[in-house]
């Protein structure tokens, strides 16, 4: 039994720790609020200064390009100099695009704050997502992170949009007024980061870092190798709903008010939110095949509401979408974590972030392109085909990989706790044989791994009915 005095002292570390999660899981969703907080108002944009279709998706797609960018080159850079000075500095950064928004007058100057916003956003993200992980070793929730780094984008994209949509109805100036309240938040964040404790230990290399690459631990590439397919599917989806969601409301329901645009967006993520919360209880590979399995349906009610001129299903079709979405998102962020030690936790997430956003930016080019050559319709419907014929080939693969066992053979080096389990799918029960070697990991011989949600934090052997947890 711990004494009193292991208590007082253990008690603030918890608690600064707590405070440190909050503050990170916060940053998530202030930072994808602010991405899609622009999308109820493109319809504002488009009146004031006339503009195209392929000139709203080439400014959304402005923000996604950016942030891959800072990906590929600030991505993995926490590892090096920590994580508290990359997001101060990031958060900074996020402020000041807010105030540009806030006085663009024109597309050329919505562009820049939308490419300053997108490198804010690459560096900050990958810290947070990291810093969740670094702050989850040795508690009492394994997994709590990942289901965090899933969760809280989805929820910031439904909260940005709400919010926005509402200052649109009920406040005079909303493209100042949304944009100024979210520099204030980031600025409130970027302060608060500065007194909250560093997670990891500086070391050399951080120039090195920052040249451009995508860099994946083998088993994390086989893991996102065969999720690819879903995660580029999903992110497809939600870029197009993203930018051209409301033009899609606008064309099924031209007396709808202006709010209906905005809301088609706050409904993917809302829904995509709650599957990520639901889908924690499932297998990983499971949570992807039920998201892969539900794209084809979700297109197929937007484009039937479309041709009939229902919103009702084109808004069937989007809660569809988010729960397509959520579930892909949720398992693939899972699967490509779990064999990944703490050094590689923010460059993995990095390289997850470059394949969604590629997947969200360049379809969303393609399509606004395709609305202005051949209308709206026709661009709708070839994005719908496109996108189903992704998820059969994602459900595909996601299926023949649960026939693949995963025995100590899968990779035969010696298992300590700093060398986590590899990703591999079964059939029957996701579960890996490994050789553990570490002499005070209570595992010293073939134990099987026993996961329900990996963060990369911490292995669990199970023995005699009784599961033994790694440090």
């Amino acid at each position: 039994m711990p004494s009193a005095g292991n208590g007082v002292s253990t008690y603030p570390a918890r608690r600064a720790a707590r405070m440190s999660y909050l503050l990170d899981a916060s940053i998530l969703v202030a930072l994808l609020a602010a991405s899609s907080a622009p999308t109820p108002l493109y319809p504002i944009y488009q009146e004031q200064w006339d503009l195209s279709a392929l000139t709203v998706t080439m400014v959304f797609s402005a923000y996604a390009l950016a942030l891959l960018l800072a990906l590929l080159t600030t991505g993995a850079l926490s590892d090096y100099v920590g994580r508290r000075p990359v997001l101060a500095g990031a958060l900074a950064a996020e402020a000041t695009s807010m105030v540009l928004f806030a006085q663009a007058d024109g597309p050329g100057s919505l562009t820049a704050a939308r490419i300053l916003q997108g490198m804010a956003t690459g560096a900050a993200t990958a810290a947070a997502g990291a810093a969740l992980l670094d702050l989850e070793e040795g508690r009492k929730h394994p997994g709590r992170a990942a289901l965090t780094n899933s969760v809280a984008p989805v929820a910031g994209m439904a909260a940005g949009v709400l919010v926005a949509t509402v200052l649109i109805r009920f406040v005079p100036g909303p493209t100042i007024t949304v944009f100024l309240l979210l520099a204030l938040l980031f600025l409130v964040q970027s302060v608060a980061v500065l007194f909250s404790a560093e997670t990891v230990r500086r070391h050399q290399g951080a120039l090195h870092s920052l040249r451009p690459r995508v860099s994946l631990p083998g088993p994390a590439r086989h893991a996102l190798l065969v999720s690819g397919a879903g995660v580029t599917a999903v992110w497809a989806l939600g870029g197009y709903y993203s930018s051209l969601g409301p033009a899609l409301v606008r064309l099924v329901a031209p007396d709808a008010p202006r709010a209906a645009g905005g809301m088609i967006f706050f409904t993917v993520s809302a829904a995509a939110a709650l599957t990520v919360w639901a889908a924690g209880r499932l297998r990983p590979v499971t949570a992807a095949l039920v998201g892969g399995s539900a794209v084809v349906p979700a297109v197929t009610l937007t484009l039937t509401g479309m041709y009939a001129g229902s919103v009702a299903l084109v808004f069937a079709g989007a809660i569809l979408a988010g729960v397509a979405f959520g579930a892909v998102s949720q398992g693939a962020v899972r699967m490509t974590l779990a064999p990944v030690s703490a050094k590689d936790r923010a460059a993995t997430l990095a390289a997850y972030y470059v394949l969604s956003y590629l997947s969200m930016s360049i379809p969303a080019i393609a399509a606004g392109a395709a609305t202005t050559l051949y209308g709206l319709t026709t661009a709708v419907l070839l994005y719908g085909l496109a996108v189903a014929a992704l998820s059969v080939a994602a459900v595909t693969a996601l299926s023949l990989s649960r026939k693949t066992p995963c025995t100590a053979d899968s990779d035969a080096r010696p298992r300590t706790a700093a060398t986590p389990v590899p990703w591999c799918g079964t059939r029957r029960r996701y579960k890996a044989t490994v050789l553990v070697a570490s002499s005070t990991s209570g595992c010293d011989q073939h134990f099987h791994n026993r996961p329900s949600a990996f963060s990369g934090a911490g292995v669990g052997c199970e023995r005699g009915g009784e599961v033994a947890q790694m440090p």
